[in-house]
């Protein structure tokens, strides 16, 4: 990671090696933080955020879920987020915006803890790796199920939950795989490690629903519009583990993997074994948004303005 200058926090621009929290602070010892993560693009037209307001209203939901208190409101957010990106003078970034439980009191009931707010960004490349755009990755079915419901509510995004998607991440990993793609209670697929999941099959894209333990992914929202637009039938269903081995194609979706094509699952070849036609045409359609070649019709790209350079 290349630091980038400021970082905001609770409504103050601060330098980014002054963004610090005590290690007593309540987040630390329990995990009590909610998170975004927002990429910003360099567009035809200059850099522009991809639904923004769509990841403020999901970070802002996810503190209401864990019943942290926010002062920020959302258009304050939206804003702050603009000048971040502005201030730092980039063309295209990564967005964290984390809102945690600070330093106050030790015990697990946050009684007397503040929330901290901030906001930071950097430059970010492929999540996946470059190649895997177009070739695809090898994924394996984890041995770790999803959070069941009535444990830790996934609609959250949280930074307790992640440490479910850790031990996904980590498994896979160290059995040479790109990533893991986790089974939710019943045994049904549900997502990856910090990515929605979708699977083609005879012309047909399926995706879990939100009862499958999944976390209701903007890049998924986004991906279901693109088919819609493209006339390419969609339906949200349980899917069971088996079909992805019989699938024609399987990818990922999200901030960070953006749309990134499935080419094995547990060493079964997925199709051809590397991007299929419908994956290579979302992808197609979803980079000529995000990156201003074509119309925004869905008003999902936020500019961001430029300083004006002295004369």
């Amino acid at each position: 990671m290349t630091p980038t200058e400021k970082i905001w926090h609770n409504g103050r621009f601060i330098g980014w090696d002054e963004a610090k929290i005590h290690v007593l602070s309540h987040v630390v010892s329990y995990g009590s933080s909610v998170f975004e993560g927002v990429r910003c693009y360099e567009t035809l037209n200059g850099p522009a955020i991809f639904r923004l307001r769509e990841h403020t209203r999901r970070l802002l939901d996810s503190a209401r879920i864990y019943r942290v208190p926010v002062d920020f409101s959302l258009d304050l957010l939206v804003e702050a987020q603009i000048e971040l990106v502005r201030v730092n003078k980039l063309r295209s970034c990564y967005i964290r915006p984390i809102i945690l439980r600070g330093y106050g009191g030790v015990g697990v009931l946050p009684a007397n803890n503040p929330t901290e707010v901030y906001l930071a960004c950097w430059e970010w490349g492929k999540y996946l790796g470059d190649d895997a755009m177009a070739d695809g990755v090898d994924v394996c079915i984890s041995s770790w199920n999803r959070i069941a419901p009535n444990t830790l509510p996934t609609l959250a995004k949280a930074g307790a939950n992640y440490m479910n998607s850790q031990l996904i991440r980590m498994e896979a990993h160290h059995n040479g795989y790109a990533e893991g793609i986790a089974l939710d209670s019943e045994g049904r697929v549900s997502e990856g490690s910090g990515e929605n999941i979708f699977v083609i099959r005879d012309g047909k894209i399926h995706t879990p629903p939100l009862g499958s333990s999944v976390l209701p992914g903007i890049t998924r929202d986004t991906v279901v519009t693109i088919a819609q637009d493209l006339g390419l039938p969609i339906v949200e269903t349980v899917i069971p583990r088996e079909m992805l081995y019989i699938a024609d194609e399987v990818f990922f979706t999200g901030t960070a993997a953006e749309v990134t094509p499935i080419r094995s699952v547990d060493r079964i070849q997925i199709g051809m074994g590397h991007r299929g036609p419908i994956t290579e045409k979302i992808q197609r359609a979803f980079f000529e948004l995000v990156e201003g070649k074509s119309e925004d019709k869905h008003g999902w790209l936020t500019p961001v303005p430029q300083p004006v350079e002295a004369q």
